[in-house]
Parts: structure tokens; C-alpha cells; sequence
């Protein structure tokens, strides 16, 4: 399957969210933004469930796809477009759960092969994230390439990426760009999506004017 266009991957945390999560992602979905994953693991599989479902149409109404991060059964109940699994995670039999035209990714947190059977890949941490603290070491980008010359799937880079960190990331292979804090805490999280995409269109070693 081909990845959402554009690559950029919005992944959910309400406990940093500054607004509720149906604000953030309808302001990342009308700032372009069509792809976002449920990652809510302290949940009872029930209310992530029922979460996902109560997404879902808002994701629909913008033509954007819904993952989950977490057991392909749950995203499956749900009727979301795929499942995010980590690192060690049985694509096949994500497959066998939610078919051949699902969205099936995979953690990666070092230089390996990934599963053919695998869409794509997220390579994590990029750079430290506050979303995540104690998580490393962090790739740079030199890792980064490393990791797409060496995973044989697409690979969305993950952690602790500011719009100025993009371009770098495309230029080291990474074929889009995964987000979660950032755009969780932001006040105007639209805002933060359409300078991440003016980013993605800006050269390496162009500053996009913000703050590092």
C-alpha cells in the first residue's frame, strides 16, 4: 500500500494534549494533515475502541486515514484503516486480521531488515523528545540513513522532530515525517502541521525562521 499523502504521520497523546483530541486532529486535518494513529496503550481495550470509533467519522469527513498503535484486533473492531505494531510485531498476522489492503507499520530502533511484509517503517528516536524522555540512544540523521539504507521498506522518521529538523530527515532517505508532541501540546496545532509541511518542502540547510 502506498503511504498517505502527504507522509506525515500525526500519532495521538491526550495526556499532553493541550485540547481535546477530536480539536487537535480536526485542526491538523483542515491544515492538510491525513494520516493519524491512536496511541492511547493505557487505555482498557475497550475505550480505545470506543475512542477509535468516535474518531473515525472526523477522520473520514477530511479523507484521512486512522491507524491504531496497539493490537490489530482492536483496530480491526474499530474499523480503522490499519495498525502500527512495535518493534518484534507479527505483520502477517496483522494481515490475517485486517486483510491485504490494510496499513500495517513497524517500529525499528536500530539498522536491520524489515519485514517485506511491512508498509513502512518507523525509526525512533530521530532526536531525544520530551514525548518519550530516556528513549535512545537518538539516531541524527547519520543514523537515520542508516536505517533506510538498511530496513528495505519505507521509513517515516520519528522523535523530536521541529520543522527545522525536516529537511535533514528527507535528505537522510526518510520518506515522511512522524510527529506526536509537538503537536499535542501546541495551542494552535494547524499552525504547527502547515509550517511541518512547509518544511518537508524546504531544502536541507534552509532555516525555516523558527527557533531551534
Amino acid at each position: 500500500m502506498r503511504l498517505p499523502d502527504p507522509p506525515l504521520l500525526l500519532i495521538t497523546d491526550r495526556k499532553q494534549a493541550v485540547r481535546p483530541l477530536d480539536e487537535v486532529l480536526a485542526a491538523a486535518f483542515a491544515a492538510g494533515c491525513r494520516w493519524a494513529s491512536l496511541r492511547e496503550k493505557d487505555l482498557p481495550a475497550a475505550e480505545q475502541a470506543a475512542l477509535a470509533r468516535a474518531l473515525l467519522p472526523l477522520a473520514r469527513s477530511f479523507g484521512a486515514m486512522l491507524t491504531l498503535h496497539g493490537q490489530p484486533e482492536l483496530a480491526a473492531e474499530a474499523g480503522l484503516d490499519g495498525v502500527h505494531l512495535p518493534e518484534g510485531g507479527d505483520v502477517s498476522h496483522a494481515r490475517a486480521v485486517l486483510g491485504p489492503g490494510a496499513l500495517v507499520g513497524l517500529s525499528l530502533h536500530r539498522p536491520g531488515v524489515a519485514d517485506p511484509a511491512a508498509d513502512y517503517v518507523i525509526a525512533a528516536p530521530v532526536f531525544l523528545t520530551q514525548s518519550k524522555p530516556g528513549y535512545g540512544p537518538a539516531l541524527g540523521h547519520a543514523g537515520l540513513a542508516a536505517m533506510v539504507a538498511a530496513a528495505g521498506r519505507p521509513v517515516i522518521a520519528l522523535g523530536g522532530i521541529a520543522p527545522q529538523q525536516v529537511p535533514g530527515c528527507l535528505t537522510a532517505g526518510a520518506a515522511g515525517i512522524a510527529v506526536m508532541g509537538g503537536v499535542m501540546r501546541a495551542s494552535d496545532p494547524g499552525a504547527d502541521v502547515r509550517e511541518l509541511f512547509a518544511s518537508m518542502k524546504r531544502p536541507a540547510g534552509v532555516s525555516s525562521g523558527r527557533p531551534g
